[in-house]
């Protein structure tokens, strides 16, 4: 049972659950522990955190302190399920922000993200076991930044230079994985197990030799053998790991399959394919084909949806709309060609009006001359509409993304 208490009432022996308010003013990575340690104790209370929440169930109460009940501290389980990762009564879900502050709160996001996959990674090829338990508040970081605008995290995720792209991919699937899990209506819960599942997804890559893993050509067919096994290896790690669950074991197994049967490593189909399984393919793909890699550039954000709706017996069509609805029929970042023949790039989403975003104007066609950027929202402009895409190739080596991009955020990224 969750209790909301002012830090300043916090004791030795508490559950701590979360604290309210950003997670920004604390300096913690973890926000669900047992208080033992006075330095932690006192390293709360300094903090800009005025509130938090406990678990009495876990944890003293604060009558019981008060009372001189010896601290209770509960035992840690060896493999706790799933559903034990969120619990049934949690803290409110966060206010909604605009686009350009949660860009900003999701570059601090994608910053700590990175380097919480590059330590996962990093024991995985030492053999040590993977803790999915401690990555839980990277999760809820990721889960709120969605929760509070959907499209911030997901188009900042991805952006990533080759050298970052096994690991910022992680994060960017775990974003993808919570927006796509909350437009089909997902529990706060389940969005949260399936970001877990989303940012382990691909661990078998740890397990890859290096020279395969970053090869900046084509692979041979006997190195895309080795890549084809990373499914089942990161499988194997998550099998022995600690709080993984069982959504991302399967995740992590099957996000390559198809549902004509022609993925892998199973060759799955029909109701063999599980829709976890359906989810994470079409997450998984999505990133991959707008992100920078070592061997190509990534694809134009709504280029690569009209290419994946293409791929007949890819997807399923279903989980495949639903993702759409989630990021947008032109997701933030797509170059776009309008009816009155200018040029712009969207900036954000209309929710509900997937053909109507906010897009900023930059280039004239009829005057074949850069115009002063002018934003303009299409849910409310009744003069202009989107006629199609604009090949992004037509815009090779142009900073686009300063157009969208908050300034403090450009800034910080270079």
């Amino acid at each position: 049972m969750l209790k909301k208490i002012p830090v300043t009432e916090l004791r030795l022996g508490m559950h701590l659950h979360a604290f309210e308010g950003s997670w920004m003013d604390h300096p913690f990575w973890r926000t669900r522990f047992v208080i033992e340690d006075p330095k932690m104790l006192a390293q709360v209370q300094g903090s800009g955190v005025r509130e938090c929440w406990i678990d009495i169930s876990l944890g003293l109460d604060v009558e019981a302190h008060d009372a001189g009940v010896r601290p209770r501290v509960a035992p840690t389980p060896a493999a706790p399920p799933a559903p034990a990762l969120a619990p049934a009564a949690a803290p409110p879900r966060p206010a909604s922000t605009t686009m350009a502050e949660e860009l900003q709160a999701a570059a601090t996001v994608c910053k700590r993200g990175r380097e919480a996959v590059v330590s996962m990674f990093s024991d995985a090829r030492l053999g040590r076991a993977i803790d999915g338990e401690a990555c839980m508040p990277l999760v809820e970081q990721v889960t709120e930044s969605v929760f509070r605008n959907p499209g911030a995290l997901v188009s900042l995720a991805r952006l990533k230079t080759h050298d970052d792209y096994t690991y910022m991919h992680s994060v960017a699937v775990c974003a993808l994985m919570v927006a796509l899990g909350r437009q089909l209506g997902a529990t706060d819960a389940e969005c949260r197990r399936l970001g877990l599942a989303g940012l382990l997804h691909d661990i078998g890559k740890a397990l890859m030799p290096s020279e395969v893993l970053n090869k900046p050509g084509k692979l041979t067919d006997q190195e895309f053998d080795v890549m084809r096994s990373h499914p089942e290896r990161g499988h194997g790690l998550l099998q022995e790991a600690r709080g993984a669950g069982e959504d991302a074991l399967e995740v992590c197994l099957h996000h390559h399959e198809r549902v004509d049967g022609t993925g892998y490593p199973h060759r799955c189909s029909g109701e063999a394919l599980t829709r976890l399984a359906r989810m994470g393919a079409v997450c998984d793909v999505y990133d991959a084909v707008t992100s920078n890699r070592p061997y190509k550039s990534g694809w134009d954000p709504a280029e690569s949806i009209a290419r994946m709706a293409s791929w007949k017996g890819h997807f399923d069509d279903t989980i495949l709309a639903a993702f759409v609805r989630s990021v947008g029929i032109y997701p933030t970042g797509s170059l776009v060609r309008m009816e009155s023949g200018r040029i712009g790039i969207v900036v954000e989403q209309n929710p509900g009006r997937p053909a109507a975003p906010v897009v900023n104007l930059f280039y004239s066609t009829r005057s074949s001359m850069p115009i002063p950027p002018q934003r303009l929202d299409l849910n409310q402009a009744a003069n202009d509409r989107i006629v199609g895409r604009e090949p992004a190739q037509n815009w090779a080596g142009r900073p686009l993304d300063e157009l969208w991009l908050p300034p403090e955020v450009t800034r910080a990224r270079r």
